[in-house]
């Protein structure tokens, strides 16, 4: 819970400095960022040794609060703006987390290969296939096949259409109470 309070108050501290979330936004910080990274971890439970890539990190959701949640797993936070990795660095730093790592990198130029890709609302599904799908490793260590965990609002049917035979929809309001949940997704395409 420490470096969970932590990453609040450095989170919101550099967001001062850097819009990395509405400012009308960080009095919820907690419930409609933490908690909904954390989503991720109630469809698998990443095992030790697992590589998870999220792309579009912005501030490092959901990354840094998965990889605070799971110190054994390896995760690279992967954002093309530079200034955001730049924060998501400073506050790896300040939590003294050694399990992350951020990159000022496309997703597109990354090589190496991950069991999950994770992103939050940051590309409609389909894009999000055509950057990653050559980034999933075909060895499955974890109990869900090896894949992406996007989070997602709305209305998802046409988006998943083109997916729908290996892909499922977690509504997060089965996991959460809170109203800020009603229309939240973690949408899981198989790789």
């Amino acid at each position: 819970m420490e470096l969970f309070e932590a990453h609040q108050r450095y989170f919101l501290e550099w967001n001062e400095k850097i819009n990395l979330i509405s400012r009308k936004d960080t009095e919820h910080f907690v419930t409609h960022h933490q908690l909904h990274s954390l989503a991720i971890a109630k469809v698998t439970e990443f095992l030790p040794t697992s590589r998870v890539l999220d792309i579009g990190t912005g501030g490092g959701l959901p990354g840094l609060p998965l990889a605070i949640l799971f110190p054994e797993v390896q995760f690279v936070l992967a954002d093309s703006i530079g200034k955001k990795i730049m924060v998501v660095n400073d506050i790896i730093e300040r939590l003294g987390l050694s399990n992350v790592k951020g990159m000022n990198i496309r997703a597109e130029e990354l090589k190496s290969k991950f069991d999950f890709i994770t992103n939050r609302a940051v590309a409609p599904a389909a894009d999000l296939l055509k950057w990653s799908a050559n980034l999933i490793s075909e060895k499955n260590i974890n109990r869900l096949p090896n894949g992406i965990l996007c989070l997602k609002g709305g209305d998802l049917k046409e988006e998943i259409k083109p997916f729908k035979k290996y892909s499922v929809l977690y509504p997060i309001k089965d996991f959460f109470q809170e109203e800020y949940f009603e229309t939240k997704w973690v949408l899981y395409i198989q790789g």
